[in-house]
């Protein structure tokens, strides 16, 4: 009896790892599907990617300098983007076969939290960076759009729901 019990909880221990990998690839699939489009349209079309930008009547220099950050940004992350892209695949390939590697999958989470982290780094860089192109004017606008944004969408970050930290 003592076995069939341990039996059914590596089962359920098992079962419940691989509906975990599933959705973490199927979020994963729905972020890359969502960020397709345009060069420097898959940031998103949220504050960081230039959509509260379009809104600021930005001077053509302005627009000139925020566009070679965003180059510069696509450049500099390029490999970045393709090891998160490869490790997201080499995922993929160790819940194929009928067989789950826990221990592998782990790792490879692991790996992409890193190269995540990373990349958010570099995100927030950008719009800093974005950000020392404004106007004090266009600061103090841009942060109204940002508060109009957040009571829109009521204090949820994407379809997450609410934060603690907000």
């Amino acid at each position: 009896m003592k076995k069939l019990g341990k039996v059914k909880l590596l089962a359920i221990a098992s079962l419940s790892a691989v509906v975990l990998l599933v959705a973490s690839i199927a979020v994963a699939q729905s972020v890359k599907t969502h960020r397709q489009g345009q060069r420097g349209e898959w940031m998103g079309r949220g504050f960081h990617g230039g959509g509260a930008f379009a809104r600021l009547n930005l001077t053509d220099d302005q627009k000139a300098k925020i566009k070679r950050l965003r180059d510069s940004f696509g450049d500099t992350n390029k490999p970045l983007l393709e090891q998160l892209k490869a490790k997201r695949q080499e995922l993929r390939q160790a819940s194929e076969g009928g067989t789950f590697d826990e221990a592998l999958a782990t790792q490879k989470l692991t790996d992409m939290a890193g190269l995540q982290a990373k990349l958010m780094g570099a995100r927030f860089k950008l719009n800093q960076d974005m950000q020392s192109v404004l106007t004090a004017e266009q600061k103090a606008q841009l942060d109204q759009l940002k508060a109009q944004f957040k009571d829109h969408r009521g204090g949820r970050r994407g379809m997450s729901g609410p934060r603690d930290d907000e």
